[in-house]
């Protein structure tokens, strides 16, 4: 487990409309990945268009989930990706559901023509 360079001001992570719906009424968003791994995939914002690329290309409806750090009532801890990710860099893992108060701001996550996603502004 290693730090980031710097502790980001907001987290992200990708799920369909119909998953955060769902997580609205329950209070909580419990991905695939949380039982299955342990965890929840989350992204630095500069991050989140490789997990995207590598598991939604085309996928029109995705919603993008900006999240607080401080109201994650879980651990956060920074791993490796996958081995096409670039050698250094650590993704943010969340090792319990996330909370829907966390999330501050539900934006859609569209791709480009070509179907694939874009580094966020």
């Amino acid at each position: 487990m290693n730090p980031p360079p710097a502790e980001p001001s907001v987290l992200v992570h990708l799920c369909s409309a119909e998953d955060w719906r769902r997580a609205q009424e329950s209070g909580e968003h419990r991905p695939e990945s949380l039982d299955a791994q342990g965890f929840v995939h989350l992204s630095a914002p500069e991050q989140v268009h490789l997990p995207a690329n590598r598991l939604y290309a085309g996928r029109r409806d995705l919603v993008l989930l900006r999240i607080d750090p401080a109201k994650l009532t879980a651990p956060v801890r920074w791993e490796h990706g996958v081995p096409t990710d670039p050698e250094a860099m650590l993704f943010p893992h969340l090792y319990g559901p996330l909370p829907v108060d966390a999330v501050m701001i539900v934006t859609a996550y569209l791709p480009g023509p070509d179907g694939t996603f874009s580094p966020l502004a």
